[in-house]
């Protein structure tokens, strides 16, 4: 078989099937045809990108597919690789590397999504594997945590979505407090709620509202991000869920802005951008995303807060003593 056959059957062999990213086979809300189309043609993409990656010579020849996709989507995209490089640096006799190149490449753009996507591929590859996906930035390394929570709500719902499950002493990250794993966690789990609630804002808060409180900060802050950089809810819809997370409207406006900050580094900013950003954060995207990267830490925390954490906590009490909320 030739080299490009090899490649054509590792992409058969390591992609899901499209069907599993379908609103019915995963049991998910169903709001509308509207927000069901859009949910979909992100799981689509997001195929695509890790299809493409795992077929992929070198980054630099997915990249050049990837960046046919629609600016909508592109982000989940460019997810999907980060994932499918991943995959393939975590497999044995592969080789490794291929996180590392992409990222110096156009993937730089996308970081975050690509960070996140290393983390759905830390939820399929063995544990023993985990150090082959070893990421070099100590600031966002926690959203490898925050992709390995969006992944097993989505696929495995019933355990982490409706019976709360939490990982016990989680063996992630080999450097950075422990404490801090199963926050980030939440926060993937939070914005997975938003597909699994169909990105119908009742729906999705009722389930985070069952959760225990002490969970309910980081989950309303990953749905606040993915209703910002997903979509699927118009603007009555978003103002109801800004207002009713109530206490948690600070960080719910910290998630919108860290989307509109992902989507502005990639250059994929669209019109829902400013319109959730307008509702969620109280302010255009522009200046959503200016504010976050003042507040950018400069490196690593030294002391027992990440760094990333820090950097949540800034823009929510900003938004507070701008007036945005009361504590």
């Amino acid at each position: 078989m030739t080299k490009a056959g090899l490649r054509a059957l590792r992409r058969r062999l390591l992609t899901p099937k499209s069907s599993e990213a379908t609103l019915a086979v995963r049991g998910f809300h169903h709001k509308n045809e509207a927000s069901k189309e859009l949910l979909e043609s992100v799981g689509r993409n997001f195929l695509f990108g890790f299809a493409t990656a795992v077929e992929a010579r070198a980054p630099a020849e997915a990249e050049r597919l990837l960046d046919t996709v629609p600016p909508q989507f592109r982000g989940f995209a460019y997810e999907g690789a980060g994932m499918g490089f991943a995959t393939l640096d975590a497999l044995p006799f592969g080789g490794g590397g291929r996180v590392a190149e992409f990222l110096a490449g156009a993937g730089g753009k996308h970081v975050y999504m690509v960070y996140v996507g290393v983390g759905w591929a830390m939820a399929r590859v063995p544990r023993f594997r985990w150090p082959k996906l070893a990421v070099s930035d100590e600031l966002l390394q926690w959203l490898l945590m925050d992709g390995y929570g969006f992944h097993q709500a989505y696929f495995h719902t019933e355990k982490y979505v409706h019976r709360h499950y939490r990982e016990p002493d989680f063996p992630w990250p080999f450097s950075g407090p422990a404490w801090y794993a199963n926050r980030a966690i939440d926060q993937g789990i939070g914005r997975a709620l938003w597909f699994v609630g169909g990105a119908d804002a009742a729906q999705v808060a009722e389930l985070i509202d069952g959760f225990p409180d002490t969970r309910r900060a980081d989950l309303y802050a990953g749905a606040g991000l993915a209703a910002t950089y997903a979509g699927g809810a118009g603007p009555e819809e978003l103002r109801w869920f800004a207002e009713h997370s109530g206490r948690h409207r600070a960080v719910v406006a910290q998630g919108s802005a860290f989307a509109a900050e992902a989507r502005a580094l990639a250059g994929l900013t669209i019109d829902h951008t400013h319109v959730a950003t307008e509702i969620l954060c109280g302010t255009g995207a522009d200046e959503a995303v200016d504010r976050v990267r003042a507040l950018k830490p400069a490196g690593p925390s030294h002391n027992d807060v990440p760094a990333y954490e820090l950097w949540r906590r800034g823009f929510a009490e900003q938004y507070v003593h701008s007036g945005g909320v009361e504590q």
